[in-house]
């Protein structure tokens, strides 16, 4: 029987086969592994998708020494264990797959669409690359460069460290070779990369913090027991030179919301694309980010046309969100125009370490992290949080008049998604909720803007949702803070064009031909982001 959810697909549209530019799925099989174990012995499988394919994982040997592919010499050919990469580039030319753009189910559409050769004229991934035969000696495995020289003449040849001439000093070919961690030319468009400087110090724990980790404060107490007391200089005051702050104005804004997982750089691009005038990185946590992740810091990178960004952090300590703040006052690398709080993540595993929608429950932290971020940052705070931890126990209210009464400057704006943490996404959002949350605020102290979040899949919804609930107020006659801003979450996944919608003011669809255009621009943006070669396709 057909259901609403069901969807007919033509038997000719349906793929039997995996196509054959692929890299085929590596079978399971329900025998025991290599080391003789049976089915049973084996810890079973654990997270909630056990059926996904997995994508085989690629080993060094497969893998072209990027030495080589610049055409240099590696440094660790001549060394006592050598480089685990591979150096013969006829090899992997004579095993190298077809590219992903030919072959049975290739994606003709990518032909010559290597994102780094048609950019800046060279692909760091060479032989590995799977769009590569535009920028690949076909006969060498060479990778090839293009140049333009004051002419406007356009060169095709080998990169400069292949064709130097052999009297040149090694002085200048060190000059030409790139030093560990240095920004790639194809990454130079985009901001938020954290300096290679900056990333040891973090992974060393030598990074030059002012703000005291908590137990270092409570050690330092027990010590000085029974001594005169100290100057008291708490955590979340930490010695830097004062900013001056930009605030943001939210209204009559769409914003895209922080989306785990989906909600990466080149579906940002997307949106903005479709009229999206702010954007914000996927939520990260602070614990990782301090160690120095490249993963997590990967999360805050940001796109040139990402005008107005700004990051999500996650933490469960007052000293985590401070320490975090100096990195990112101190690093001129990074630009964000606003700093998010996660009080509304319901994951266990974030949930567990105080976190996310826990830390609504502990406002202690809550105001010792809104104080030492507000005095290191120049930017805005804003607070991401839930109705509350139960459903029928909503404290979403009284949080925010004690917010206001922390009188603390920066604090840009509430952010309400209208569940509780146990209701997680199920249900639709409490809009009554929301609209009585931006009805509470105090008239005693400085109004904080309110957004409201949750189900806007429409024109529709936003006009019945936010625009309509604007209009009304408090029994004592107060101010609605509640704002004309559309926050979009899940519907911006289903509908990446709905920024136009609602700017439009009309309920609008787009055809086939443009939803398939815009899936190619999601492809080619994410193979620029995550790179050309297997690893960056898969």
């Amino acid at each position: 029987p057909q259901d609403s959810f069901t969807v007919q697909v033509k038997s000719e549209f349906v793929l039997n086969e995996r196509p054959s530019c692929l890299v085929q799925e590596q079978p399971s099989s329900d025998n025991g592994g290599d080391n003789g174990t049976s089915k049973d012995d084996r810890k079973p499988n654990r997270g909630q998708n056990k059926k996904r394919p997995r994508d085989s994982k690629i080993a060094h040997a497969d893998k072209a020494c990027l030495a080589v592919v610049r055409g240099e010499q590696c440094p660790f050919e001549k060394s006592d264990k050598g480089c685990r990469y591979n150096h013969d580039l006829k090899e992997m030319l004579a095993n190298r797959p077809v590219d992903i753009s030919k072959g049975e189910g290739g994606a003709d559409w990518l032909k010559g669409q290597c994102p780094f050769w048609k950019k800046n004229g060279y692909c760091q991934f060479g032989i590995m690359c799977r769009l590569g035969e535009d920028h690949i000696n076909m006969s060498t495995g060479q990778n090839l460069c293009r140049t333009i020289d004051e002419s406007g003449n356009e060169t095709i040849g080998l990169p400069k460290p292949v064709v130097q001439s052999a009297e040149a000093s090694s002085s200048s070919e060190a000059a030409e070779k790139p030093k560990p961690g240095t920004v790639l030319k194809h990454q130079m468009d985009i901001k938020n990369v954290l300096s290679k400087e900056t990333t040891n110090l973090l992974r060393k724990n030598k990074y030059p913090f002012v703000c005291k980790r908590h137990y270092e404060i409570k050690k330092g107490s027990k010590d000085n027991k029974g001594q005169a007391a100290p100057p008291v200089v708490t955590s979340t005051t930490p010695a830097l030179p004062a900013k001056e702050r930009k605030l943001i104005d939210f209204r009559d804004k769409v914003y895209v919301a922080p989306l785990t997982t989906v909600g990466n750089l080149p579906f940002r691009r997307i949106m903005k694309h479709y009229g999206a005038d702010i954007t914000c990185g996927e939520m990260a946590l602070c614990e990782q980010l301090l160690k120095g992740q490249p993963s997590e810091w990967a999360l805050l990178k940001r796109h040139p046309s990402e005008d107005c960004f700004g990051v999500q952090i996650a933490a469960g300590h007052a000293d985590q969100f401070t320490r975090l703040a100096e990195v990112l006052a101190n690093e001129e690398s990074i630009e964000v125009d606003f700093l998010d709080m996660n009080l509304g993540c319901p994951l266990d595993l974030v949930c567990n370490k105080g976190a996310g929608a826990c830390l609504m429950l502990r406002e202690k932290k809550l105001r010792a992290s809104l104080e030492g971020m507000l005095k290191v940052l120049n930017c805005p705070v804003t607070v991401k949080m839930r109705t509350g931890w139960k459903d029928k126990e909503p404290i979403a209210h009284h949080l925010q008049r004690n917010i206001q009464k922390w009188n603390i400057d920066g604090v840009g704006a509430f952010m309400l998604h209208g569940r509780s943490r146990l209701q997680r996404y199920s249900r639709s959002a409490n809009w009554d909720y929301i609209t009585e949350v931006g009805c509470s605020q105090s008239s005693e102290f400085n109004n904080i803007p309110l957004i409201g979040n949750g189900d806007i899949f429409s024109y529709s919804d936003y006009e019945e949702k936010i625009l309509k609930n604007i209009e009304k107020c408090g029994e004592d006659g107060g101010v609605n803070n509640l704002i004309p801003c559309a926050m979009l979450g899940r519907g911006a996944l289903i509908k990446p064009w709905l920024p136009t919608e609602i700017k439009e003011r009309r309920d609008w669809d787009i055809s086939a031909t443009e939803r398939l255009d815009m899936l190619k621009d999601f492809t080619k943006f994410g193979l620029e982001q995550w790179g050309s070669d297997q690893q960056g396709v898969n």
